[in-house]
């Protein structure tokens, strides 16, 4: 998924980051972008985390400091997979499909040249790398109840009611293939009519 730093309700702004917390996002990024260079010069596997360290120019342990593994720093990103505080300021009585829609829609607007072509980088290496599948997999099941959650406060159903899980579940793994997708067709589609086309076959039952 995208982030969804704003909506159309616009939340309350993020509190400005003190020096340290600057500092940290800074050598986050740096360890990101060498990363993505070295793995789309150099292929994912034949990239060892001490190469990626070097061209930061940071320590190994500083690399595993910031991100446990080699799949952390495709899958670890600066804001939630699910954007909690977007759906919020949503209206509570509209349906969680346009919820969705509007936050994700948003977001895929607020994004920079550079954040979206990491975003096609990220998507490239999941469907390509099995071991950031598998943890892909893992991550969707977490998002996925975090988005249940939500539901759960719009509609006074109980944590872990079945249907808001399915519901979840489904939202997010519509909007990974409209990523693949895009990703898969070369970009050469509008993200974001796909994301829309998407969502309407959610919205319309799952009909063909």
């Amino acid at each position: 998924m995208v982030s969804a730093r704003t909506s159309a309700s616009s939340p309350p702004a993020t509190p400005k980051l003190g020096l340290r917390e600057r500092k940290k996002l800074q050598t986050r990024q740096a360890i990101r972008r060498a990363a993505y260079r070295l793995f789309a010069e150099q292929g994912y596997d034949a990239t060892p985390v001490d190469r990626i360290a070097e061209a930061a120019d940071v320590s190994p342990s500083t690399v595993f400091r910031y991100f446990p593994t080699k799949e952390d720093i495709v899958l670890s990103v600066e804001y939630d997979a699910v954007p909690a505080a977007g759906l919020r300021a949503r209206p509570a009585d509209e349906p969680m499909v346009e919820s969705m829609r509007q936050v994700t829609v948003e977001a895929l607007r607020g994004l920079t040249a550079e954040e979206r072509g990491e975003l096609v980088q990220r998507v490239r290496l999941i469907r390509e790398v099995p071991a950031i599948r598998g943890r892909t997999a893992e991550n969707a099941a977490r998002d996925a109840a975090m988005l249940a959650a939500v539901l759960a406060e719009r509609s006074g159903r109980p944590d872990g009611d079945l249907e808001l899980r399915v519901i979840g579940a489904a939202i997010l793994a519509a909007l990974q293939e409209a990523m693949l997708a895009w990703v898969e067709g070369g970009q050469d589609a509008d993200l974001e009519a796909l994301i829309h086309r998407t969502m309407d076959v959610l919205a319309r039952g799952l009909t063909v």
